[in-house]
């Protein structure tokens, strides 16, 4: 079966790259009647599946000293130590080509007057408004995935609709993902987390994944293209299992490239003196536990009860670590998962009264942060259930998402074992159904 890919880019005052069951502790009554959770519903988590590594690792004994290991040499390592990987070398070289042309519009973009709303008023599949700068950086990111000649299938948070290539890159049939005759990959990915920071200057960052393009994706161009689309499309929604690689490039203090391709996590920051991406972070390794709790807290009275409890009892110092936790938020996934991927703790957009599903979507910004997450030695969850076993209904299907240190995220599991309702399993449980929708 073909791997998938994933990688996420963050842009900010630099640019970077990066390819658990609690004890529960006493909490306060809460209206929410306990009930057993069905275990052919909501399977229990089997950690042992989790941190797999899929391919072997590279050794670099001749390492210049001027240079370090680019990411260039990485991934010519990685794909002669691998053969079945020498594809996805190509895919990485236009990924960070994007995310040098992404971070520089970034840093730029009050001097070449592209911040702010799209002047068409646009907006984009999400009902969202589109900045500037979303457009001009889905296209960079698109244009450059595009013609790698590898790619069957390219599916943005931007775009509406799938779109149909010819064998050299040409746009025959158009919509909100790409699709081309040939290739043997697809690609998803957000081309800014965070835009609505840009404006004042606060980091962002680029997210995006890898998947092998199912065989009976294959298109006839001669086919009634309506059809083949459509069921082209519903064969790429595939669950984070099947990625073959995932990452953020984070736009900051640094340009940090952040991925995994199933073998562990590595942090690329840019050299801008040299061009190129340096290896600063081999094996990075998310600490157990953290003390660190990164939500938005304006929404805290319309949580889900028991995540209510679980950060009441951060704060009180009545968790299991017995340490009263911090509070840091952002407000770009991006930014907010590498500090946590560093730092410990743990990070959520959780589900609220208003958005019962999170807001979060889970083929390319969930998925792809969870492979991540789990490859450095965390876990993520929506609350109950495990990020990488669902299988996406749409290409915009949204999710709530809890990941960090294992240790937090599986004490916050418990909160929601022992709290649980009928209505939130029966929410939890409508995400693992297949039917797409």
């Amino acid at each position: 079966m073909r791997a998938v890919t994933k990688v996420a880019l963050v842009l900010g005052p630099s640019s970077v790259l990066c390819f658990v069951t609690p004890t529960i502790h006493p909490v306060r009554q809460s209206s929410a009647t306990v009930l057993p959770i069905a275990e052919k519903t909501i399977p229990d988590l089997d950690l042992a599946d989790i941190e797999q590594s899929r391919w072997s690792n590279p050794s670099f004994v001749n390492v210049c000293e001027e240079t370090g290991v680019t990411l260039s040499r990485y991934m010519m390592e990685m794909a002669r130590e691998n053969p079945e990987l020498s594809e996805v070398e190509s895919i990485f070289s236009s990924v960070q080509t994007a995310c040098k042309t992404i971070s520089n519009l970034v840093r730029r973009s009050s001097i070449r007057g592209i911040t702010g709303l799209e002047d068409s008023g646009s907006i984009n599949i999400q009902g969202e408004e589109q900045k500037k700068l979303d457009v001009i950086t889905n296209n960079v990111l698109k244009r450059a995935l595009q013609y790698t000649g590898k790619l069957a299938t390219i599916a943005s948070e931007e775009e509406d609709t799938p779109v149909l290539l010819d064998n050299r890159g040409n746009a025959v049939y158009s919509n909100d993902v790409l699709l081309e005759s040939e290739g043997r990959y697809v690609a998803v990915f957000d081309p800014l987390d965070g835009s609505s920071n840009v404006d004042a200057g606060i980091p962002t960052g680029t997210i995006f994944g890898i998947f092998e393009s199912p065989e009976e994706c294959e298109i006839d161009l001669e086919d009634d293209m309506d059809i083949a689309a459509r069921q082209c499309l519903s064969n790429t929604l595939q669950p984070g299992t099947q990625l073959v690689a995932a990452g953020y490039c984070l736009y900051s203090s640094a340009t940090t490239l952040v991925f995994t391709m199933g073998n562990g996590v590595n942090g690329f920051t840019l050299d801008e003196q040299i061009g190129e991406f340096v290896l600063t972070h081999p094996n990075i390794r998310i600490p157990n536990r953290g003390k660190i709790y990164s939500f938005n807290e304006s929404n805290r009275n319309d949580w889900d009860e028991p995540l209510v409890q679980y950060i009441n009892a951060l704060q009180a110092g009545k968790g299991e670590s017995g340490k009263r936790y911090s509070s840091r938020y952002i407000g770009s996934m991006v930014a907010d998962v590498h500090r946590t991927l560093l730092y410990g703790g743990i990070f959520g957009y959780p589900a609220d009264k208003k958005n019962m599903d999170g807001k979060l979507r889970l083929l390319y910004e969930a998925a792809p942060m969870a492979f991540l997450v789990e490859q450095a030695g965390g876990l993520a969850l929506t609350g109950k259930t495990r990020i990488m076993d669902l299988k996406p209904k749409k290409v915009h299907q949204r999710v709530p998402c809890i990941l960090g240190s294992r240790d937090d995220v599986a004490e916050m599991r418990k909160y929601y074992e022992t709290m649980s309702s009928a209505e939130l399993d029966a929410r939890c449980a409508s995400r693992l159904t297949e039917e797409a929708e």
